[in-house]
């Protein structure tokens, strides 16, 4: 910890360093596969990934509490309350707030991209279906793109940052629809489905039959060719993002990289059960993480003494209390 006491809105440097380390933790205990690829960054960059994250993560326990006593008006409250405080720059509110607020501050965060994420942790309020493609592209632009968007500046850019966006979102767009596939029945226990209605009706399939499938704990072959329609359709996604890595800093790809392959992966895991979604939780392995986490160690090491940064983000600086 640094000993000098930087002040940032009336926070201490001591406030903000707790902060990080509380968005930090969150991280490390819900976002296993991102955790390891944030190991990857520099140790300048983690704290504002790190907090970035425990924001998205905030909203998230807000509206999975699945607790029937807690009635949709109670949440919404919650999740009112934490926009509000947000909006209104109360770091004293929340133990994420100091962080992800220096964060957004340090780089210039577009508020925009903050509001567009909490309008659609709204729409799980009371959103269980989405008719097609485009609705879903609509939430999933709001809880997903705009993630890579926040994280961009992060992570910095070899090109203008508009030309490296939109593979910034489209790998927050294949995460998501990659949990989407990966969590059928874990959305399904929470009255939610998070695939097009009309692309699944193209494959004679409908919530009914997903809640039978749920129930009898098999995929029924209709449901498997749905699955593997989105899951062909995630794919693309993911192609197109892998393209936006060489527009990223240098010491950044590893990262991404390695962030991208774990993920993708499981689709590969997907597969390797026959989708049988209903049965196991598709998961990439202990000893792979490590071997390709480990690849890219070795390449982040490489690449922060080849290419060093040499900008700096406007404004006050992030800490750096985490290691």
């Amino acid at each position: 910890m640094s000993p000098n006491v930087f002040v940032d809105n009336g926070r201490t440097d001591a406030q903000l360093q707790r902060s990080y380390r509380a968005c930090r933790a969150l991280n490390a205990r819900h976002g296993k596969t991102f955790f390891l690829a944030t190991r990857l960054l520099a140790p300048d960059q983690r704290p504002a990934i790190h907090a970035l994250y425990g924001f998205a993560r905030r909203a998230d326990d807000i509206l999975d509490d699945i607790d029937p006593s807690r009635a949709v008006t109670e949440r919404a409250a919650r999740l009112d309350a934490l926009a509000g405080q947000f909006i209104a720059e109360d770091a004293d509110a929340d133990a994420v707030l100091p962080a992800v607020l220096h964060t957004a501050r340090s780089y210039r965060i577009s508020p925009e991209l903050f509001a567009s994420f909490l309008d659609s942790m709204r729409m799980d309020l009371t959103v269980t279906d989405y008719p097609n493609r485009r609705a879903l592209d609509h939430y999933v632009f709001g809880s997903a793109e705009v993630i890579g968007l926040q994280v961009l500046p992060v992570l910095g850019t070899v090109c203008p940052v508009d030309e490296a966006a939109p593979y910034a979102a489209a790998l927050g767009k294949a995460f998501q629809l990659t949990n989407f596939l990966r969590d059928v029945d874990e959305d399904l226990v929470r009255d939610r489905v998070y695939l097009p209605a009309d692309e699944l009706a193209a494959h004679a399939v409908d919530r009914d039959l997903l809640q039978w499938c749920q129930a009898h704990r098999r995929t029924d072959p209709r449901v498997r060719r749905a699955l593997m329609a989105q899951h062909a359709y995630t794919r693309d996604v993911y192609n197109q993002a892998r393209a936006g890595i060489a527009l990223l800093a240098a010491r950044s790809r590893p990262c991404v990289s390695t962030a991208l392959t774990l993920y993708s992966e499981i689709l590969d895991r997907i597969e390797d059960l026959d989708f049988d979604i209903f049965v196991h939780r598709a998961r990439v392995g202990t000893p792979r993480r490590a071997a390709v986490g480990s690849r890219g160690l070795a390449r982040a090491l490489w690449s922060r003494h080849a290419f060093p940064a040499t900008t700096k983000p406007a404004g006050p600086q992030p800490l750096q209390p985490l290691r």
